[in-house]
Formats: C-alpha cells, structure tokens, sequence
C-alpha cells in the first residue's frame, strides 16, 4: 500500500454539545463546513479534543459518520480509533472504514500502562482490522504511557501505519523516529501548538491541532507558508497565535477551546464531567487572547 500523507493543519474537532450533555449535531456539521471553508487540510473527528472518552459508542459512531457526510470528499476525514481496550479500538476503526473515513487516529492506551510489547500488540492488532491509514497517537502527559523510538520503527514496518501524531513536544523525536524507519515514507503530524514550525523545521508535516478549532484560517496559513518557503511568514503567524496556544491549555483541554468557540458563536462550552466549566480567571485569559490575536472584538 503506497503510505498516504497528511499535511498541514489538521483540526482535531471539538464536539459541541447541548447544555444537557446532549450532542449538538446541527452546529457539529456548521462547524465541520465552517473549517473546510477556512482552509483546513483534513479533520479528526472523535479524538481526544472531541471527549471521546466520554462519548458512547453509538455517540462515537454518529459523530463519525455525520463528519463523513459534511466533509464529502473535500478533505481527508482522520477518525479517532481510540481506545484503553483493544477490541473497542479494532470495533471503531472498523466502523470508520465502513463508512468512509480516510485513516483513523490511535491513541496510546491510558491508565492500563502497558510495556512497549503491549503497545505495539495493540497498535498491529487496530492495524491488521482494516486497510485503512494508521496513525499513531503519541501523548505521554495524558495516557502516561510513551511509544518508544523503536517501537514506531517496529510498527512502520506495517504497510497500514503510516504515521505519528506526536504531543510530546520533544523537537528529537522527529529527527530520531525519520532515522529509525529509514528510507520509508512516514507522516510526522505535531500534537504541540507551540511547537507546530519547530515541528516542522525538525522534519515533520504539519499538525493536528487544538487551536485550529478556532482560528482555522490563522493555522492553515502559517502551515502553508512554511510549504511555500516563507520562513519568516510562518514564524510572524506562530508568534501571533502563542498567547491562544498558552491560553487553550490553560486548563484541560478541551474546556477552554469550547469556551473559546462559545466566544465566536461557533458552539456553546459545554463538556462532559469530568471535566468542568473553566474558572473565571481562565475564561478572563482565553478572552484576552482570542482579542489579542484579533479574533475577538
């Protein structure tokens, strides 16, 4: 299988809810048409950012399928196939290949902390379930667990897994992981905002972002320019957006991302317990930021 390639900013998608809890399917597919229509090169529906963990499987499955339906082709559709069991991971990403994702996203399994046998166990069996694209999820500060340099070369050595989505934000990795795996293609995707250009002056692709939830144009910009050879453009965009960055992980995210979004009259905040509403001085620092930025009047 000739390895896909995922570039620039990818928006790992909020997903907007009712004040009950309930979920916001109309503003979900506004908000998806709204991204493309802003310049983003591909949307992860039902990752982390989503509150998968929160979300029931039926939940999961509609959110993935309704971003299918919105997307139509424009761009490619990353699922999040995710999960702390392997067999619900191997259930979702079956579901995403029937319905028309473009690649799922595989999260590190949390709290269960396995060795690097066990992850690399679970990631070839979500693998071998379908043909689609996998791309590794790699976020130490949130499943405790990290995926070593030789365990990714071990799994690219599968024709489905063709890339990592890195949230360590250890600018090494690339460069260690491009060596490791050698002279195949590997997708090296950002997880880290702020380190999105070093990311990619390091080797990577682009980024699978946060902050795109809300200023989707400002992201797929500063990617793009890096793309064009426009060094200094991409540089003067990240220093534009740090403050966001800083203040979109001023609390767990994605709490203050959603009330970002509630800012711009894209969804409304809430999230799922047990994630809580975001405190006052955070709410204070995410509207100076979005003002800062110019995205908020």
């Amino acid at each position: 299988m000739e390895t896909t390639m995922f570039k620039g900013s990818i928006t790992a998608l909020i997903t907007p809810m009712n004040e009950d809890g309930s979920l916001d399917l109309p503003a979900f597919g506004r908000f998806v048409d709204w991204q493309v229509k802003e310049g983003s090169s591909g949307v992860v529906p039902v990752g982390t950012t989503g509150e998968s963990p929160t979300l029931t499987h039926d939940e999961h499955a509609r959110v993935v399928e309704y971003t299918v339906e919105t997307v139509a082709g424009r761009v490619p559709v990353i699922a999040g196939a995710g999960s702390n069991s392997t067999a619900e991971a191997v259930g979702m990403a079956r579901h995403a290949k029937r319905v028309g994702a473009d690649a799922v996203l595989v999260v590190t399994p949390y709290y269960n902390k396995p060795t690097q046998e066990g992850l690399y166990r679970h990631f070839m069996a979500v693998a071998d379930a379908t043909d689609l694209p996998l791309i590794l999820y790699n976020i130490p500060g949130r499943s405790v667990v990290e995926i070593a340099v030789d365990t990714i070369a071990r799994l690219a050595r599968h024709a489905n897994v063709v890339g990592v989505k890195d949230a360590t934000a250890n600018l090494l990795r690339p460069l260690q992981v491009r060596q490791a795996i050698g002279h195949k293609p590997f997708n090296q995707l950002s997880g880290e905002d702020g380190t999105a250009v070093s990311f990619l002056a390091a080797g990577g692709d682009g980024c699978i972002s946060v902050t795109s939830n809300v200023a989707p144009r400002l992201c797929a910009e500063m990617q793009r320019a890096w793309q064009d050879g426009r060094v200094a453009d991409a540089m003067a965009i990240q220093d534009r957006l740090l403050p966001l960055h800083d203040a979109l992980f001023c609390e767990s995210s994605p709490v203050p991302v959603k009330y970002a979004a509630s800012l711009l009259g894209l969804a409304n905040e809430a999230c799922r317990l047990p994630l809580a509403p975001l405190a006052e001085a955070s709410r204070a620092r995410v509207r100076d930021a979005l003002r800062l930025v110019g995205l908020l009047d």
